[in-house]
């Protein structure tokens, strides 16, 4: 009769040794899977906001050079109109807004990587137009600004990543961009607006039409030096 010679299968140890090998490389491999799967995602939102940039320029090609408000909203509450949404009656039924026609799509409002915080009702949410300084909204006394009067439009923010912190709700999607000298801003104590969702940087698009990753403060206009800007050390944090 033959004796075996070699061992039958691996012993307790080495069945140990073998696993907890696998898990610290798993360990080490799985925020690298996660920080390339973000970045897939981050090149969605970046054509998102592109397209949404595009939209824009050409409704205010459309009409004489104005951008769209941000949002305006009837005395009676009975409907409101904003650059993202148009709303009426009760329960609100949602659908595009003011640059609609130029897109003809719900899915670019929304950033992929924002899924799941709370939007306040909008089907699709957390991309923030420049309110303080390119939206003026009627029921805050202000005008849109025209392309010629956004100077330098190269460096003046038009849409970008936006949340903003609320006690008890924690990160929220956010729609309108405000400066921190913004006086909406100041009566309604919002935080800060820019959301740095993506591996730390948030994208942004300028009123020229280029959009890139920003992971550094930005103003949101180089039009007005009386009011504060979002380089300011309080004014732009990262909400993840």
């Amino acid at each position: 009769m033959l004796k075996a010679t070699a061992k039958d299968g691996f012993t307790l140890i080495e069945l140990l040794v073998v696993m907890a090998i696998i898990a610290i490389l798993a360990a080490m491999l799985f925020p690298v899977f996660a920080h390339a799967r973000e970045k897939a995602v981050q090149t969605t939102c970046l054509s998102n906001v592109r397209q949404l940039a595009l939209a824009f320029l050409m409704y205010a090609q459309d009409y004489d050079e104005r951008m769209p408000f941000a949002c305006v909203m009837a005395a009676d509450w009975s409907w409101t109109s904003a650059w993202d949404y148009y709303t009426a009656g009760w329960p609100p039924t949602y659908r595009l807004g003011l640059i609609g026609p130029y897109t003809q799509n719900e899915q670019i409002n929304a950033c992929p990587t924002a899924q799941g915080l709370e939007s306040w009702g909008r089907p699709y949410s957390g991309y923030a137009y420049n309110a303080s300084y390119v939206g003026g909204s009627p029921d805050e006394g202000l005008t849109p600004a025209t392309l010629g009067e956004i100077t330098p439009p190269s460096e003046t923010v038009m849409l970008c990543d936006s949340a903003i912190w609320i006690d008890g709700m924690g990160v929220c999607l956010n729609n309108y961009l405000r400066a921190p000298g913004d006086p909406f801003r100041i009566m309604y104590g919002i935080g800060p607006n820019v959301h740095f969702r993506h591996n730390g940087t948030a994208n942004v698009v300028y009123c020229d039409g280029h959009a890139k990753a920003a992971g550094q403060k930005f103003n949101v206009s180089a039009n007005d030096d009386s009011l504060a800007d979002l380089s300011a050390d309080d004014s732009v944090y990262d909400l993840e």
